[in-house]
């Protein structure tokens, strides 16, 4: 009797010896192998894992990257340490199986299999690491990184899936690739969405129509808010109601999307928006109110230069000026635009390297709109509303000054139009 065998026998000679018959006795000496088996694999296992682990954690201590901090905390090291034991149960199969030579082939079978999905769980866990590494380094935490780590996974566990038939059905890798190229056209229906989301996550990052941390909106699919996240099928986008609204990837490419990156990265937010006038509320100025309106200092040089210059040209062409009409005049709307124009140019808040202009635009029957186009210097939203609202707050309340009214419906028509 060879060595192994005797080793094997070890349980079944003690139950022989005890007038065990000998078909219980080989049956429960399996039992009794299987537990000492697994006990021996289990210690094993948390030997390897705990020594694996403070290795790397060593490692780590003594490294200025953070990539095998990463690899500790998702487990990488605990499923490397799942290999010796796996290995330890792979040389002692034949003698586990000694008496029943009919599992052992489905032992190895089971075995391998496991080693693929072992195998598949370790590249897994790096993958992850490796992802949340580059997620640190700044100039890719914007990018896509989590759909190029999806689609690696996905031939990962396309590889792992094509292995374990093989090793089941004990035919070659080869043959069933051959089979899935007959199938292309169902795989390819079935796999749709991802290969799109593949192919426009590739665009996207090449192109760098989008990032992570970026404002987007999409009216068409009620988006409008942060990107928080870019992956293999879906962008998802926290909108500032703090809802989450998930668009297909591909999407983004055939459809189309507003980012404001170009806001965030000029020197200031654009200011556009209009002050509706009452066209009956024009009007020229007289001496009277010109002389009154020079106490606004802002504006006070403009009116003594602009008063001079349509003076000296009234004067030369002999104009009658006992109608305000005749020649050239100031008017009430005209010197409230250079004022706007004035006062925001003097503001601490607007850029004043970047445009800033007040114009009026073609009248409408809701009035003569005077439009401002500026740019705040503070580009965050709340500070950005503040500044909009202290410019209009002023500027509404200036109007009287100039003898300008704002366009409202009459009472009468306000319930119409409700």
């Amino acid at each position: 009797m060879t060595t192994i065998s005797r080793l094997h026998r070890i349980f079944y000679d003690f139950l022989i010896s005890v007038k065990l018959p000998s078909l219980y006795a080989e049956v429960l000496n399996l039992v009794l192998l299987t537990v000492l088996v697994f006990i021996v694999a289990t210690i094993l296992n948390y030997f390897f894992k705990n020594s694996i682990s403070k290795i790397f954690k060593s490692l780590s201590k003594n490294t200025k990257t953070n990539f095998d901090d990463y690899l500790i905390e998702n487990k990488t090291p605990v499923y490397i340490a799942k290999l010796v034991p796996v290995f330890f149960i792979y040389k002692v199969i034949p003698f586990w199986f000694f008496d029943f030579e009919m599992f052992i082939e489905y032992a190895f079978l089971a075995l391998e299999v496991y080693l693929v999905f072992l195998s598949v769980w370790i590249v897994k866990s790096v993958l992850r690491s490796v992802k949340f590494y580059l997620k640190t380094v700044d100039s890719l935490k914007d990018k896509p990184i989590e759909s190029f780590i999806q689609v690696i996974l996905i031939f990962v566990w396309f590889v792992a899936v094509l292995n374990i038939f093989s090793i089941v059905t004990g035919k070659e890798i080869t043959t069933f690739l051959t089979a899935m190229g007959a199938l292309s056209a169902v795989i390819l229906l079935i796999f749709k969405d991802t290969i799109l989301g593949f192919v426009a996550s590739i665009q996207l990052s090449t192109n760098d129509l989008i990032r992570i941390g970026d404002w987007v909106t999409m009216k068409q699919y009620g988006a409008d808010g942060d990107v928080i996240e870019i992956n293999l099928n879906s962008v998802k986008i926290q909108n500032f109601d703090k809802t989450i609204t998930t668009i297909p990837t591909y999407k983004l490419i055939s459809d189309s999307f507003k980012n404001w990156r170009g806001m965030s990265d000029s020197d200031g937010r654009r200011i556009k928006r209009s002050l509706l006038i009452k066209g009956s509320s024009v009007k020229f100025i007289d001496k009277t109110e010109l002389e009154q309106l020079k106490k606004i200092k802002l504006i006070e040089d403009f009116i003594i230069n602009k008063q001079k210059e349509i003076e000296s040209h009234n004067s030369s062409i002999n104009m009658d000026k006992s109608i305000l009409v005749n020649g050239r005049n100031l008017t009430n709307l005209g010197l409230f635009r250079n004022y706007i124009e004035k006062y925001l140019e003097d503001a601490s808040f607007i850029n004043s390297e970047m445009t800033v202009m007040c114009r009026q635009l073609s009248p409408t029957p809701q009035g003569i709109p005077l439009e401002i186009y500026a740019f705040s210097s503070n580009k965050e939203w709340k500070e950005y509303e503040h500044i909009m609202s202290d410019i209009f707050d002023h500027l509404l309340a200036s109007l009287n000054t100039f003898h300008l009214e704002m366009f409202e419906y009459p009472s009468s028509l306000k319930g119409l139009n409700d």
